[in-house]
């Protein structure tokens, strides 16, 4: 017969609560969920130990800042289609990794807001259903918002782990000098014209942002 634990000590060296109350990690950091939005961001996975994988313990909440570009010249050869079927996928892992979303739109006149730091909801997919192209590209306006918001928003929640996600055909004519990013970015290149004119390279090194190309990246729940 076993002899009996002593009164304060943990019985089992198992994950759960310690002898102090708290409740200690459940599993081993490497071997948490997937964060599907790290992975993304930091490059295109090519193997299974590109995955990034959540931390054990309570993990800072997430901020996922999405400029899209939604200009006439995404309308051709399905881009905007593409883009679309990206965030669908991303909103979803979004609402269950209770990350929040800041969004903005840039087409037309000037970038419209759509979100700034919600919480994702079945309201974004609604939203991305009825998103259209069309108009011109403020896309340098929309990016020069998204850094001011990111450096307010860093000074009042400097725990949030943010990340910024481009989606862009790069079809500008010409832009004035970019500062590099506030936080981790990463551009998503949307141009599928026979013909390139590969711009977005230029932005996403401007940026300091890691490079992919929709058509690059695999799909994320095969992996």
């Amino acid at each position: 017969m076993p002899p009996r634990a002593k009164a304060g000590t943990d019985a089992r060296p198992t994950p759960g609560k310690h002898s102090g109350g708290r409740s200690g990690a459940k599993r081993r950091g490497d071997s948490g969920a997937i964060d599907w939005l790290a992975t993304l961001l930091q490059g295109k996975p090519t193997r299974r130990t590109d995955l990034q994988r959540r931390p054990r313990g309570k993990a800072p909440t997430q901020l996922w800042l999405i400029v899209v570009d939604a200009s006439a010249s995404t309308r051709r050869h399905g881009a905007l289609s593409k883009a679309k079927g990206l965030l669908a996928e991303m909103f979803e892992r979004a609402y269950r990794a209770r990350a929040r979303i800041a969004m903005i739109d840039a087409h037309g006149a000037q970038p419209q807001w759509h979100w700034q730091g919600q919480k994702a909801s079945a309201a974004l997919q609604q939203w991305l259903s009825e998103l259209g192209a069309g108009g011109g590209s403020p896309l340098i306006p929309a990016l020069q918002q998204a850094r001011d918001w990111l450096q307010r928003r860093q000074r009042l929640k400097p725990g949030e782990a943010q990340r910024l996600l481009v989606i862009t055909d790069g079809r500008l004519r010409e832009w004035p000098a970019l500062p590099a990013s506030p936080c981790p970015a990463t551009l998503v290149d949307i141009e599928c014209a026979p013909i390139r004119l590969g711009r977005a390279v230029q932005l996403a090194g401007e940026l300091g942002a890691d490079y992919c190309h929709i058509e690059a990246l695999p799909q994320l729940s095969q992996l």
